[in-house]
């Protein structure tokens, strides 16, 4: 049941990013170009998500148990720390000189444009880095810290 859930958020996650526009690379530009030619869709569609992901989080807190899986998984880190400043800006920086994140860079694979799949494979060699530089588990300076834990109540 966990692959069918899978696929078909992931089908509906790719269908809004298509229907959205957000695999364009040039709208993704355009919202980020604030003083030039600036393009709000992105905003919209950022703001449509986050009523229905809202939603969605409030119902499954409520509801107090997974439909589609063993258990709830829910964040349990609320700190800001040096790693999350700096990934951050790594991922905008990419952001901002593509259009792309990985999400749409993943939908843009079906375009079989090289500029895409140059895109991902930088994208996966950055987590093959990632995961090669600090082994699974640990969190930054070492110290195991649990990224997901509230079982199911």
């Amino acid at each position: 049941m966990n692959v069918v859930a899978s696929v078909v958020c992931g089908l509906l996650f790719g269908a809004g990013l298509v229907v959205s526009g957000m695999t364009q690379p040039v709208k993704v530009l355009g919202f980020l170009d604030v003083f030039g030619r600036w393009d709000p869709t992105l905003a919209l569609v950022m703001v449509g998500a986050l009523a229905v992901s809202g939603a969605g989080f409030a119902m499954a807190r409520r509801l107090g148990r997974a439909l589609l899986a063993v258990r709830q998984l829910w964040p349990t880190r609320k700190d800001i720390d040096r790693p999350l400043i700096v990934g951050s800006i790594l991922f905008g920086v990419g952001w901002g000189l593509v259009g792309l994140c990985p999400g749409p860079a993943l939908a843009n694979l079906a375009s079989l444009s090289p500029q895409v799949f140059v895109f991902v494979l930088a994208m996966v060699g950055g987590v093959a880095l990632h995961a090669w530089r600090q082994p699974h588990g640990e969190a930054a300076g070492g110290v195991a810290k649990p990224a997901i834990a509230q079982p199911d109540g």
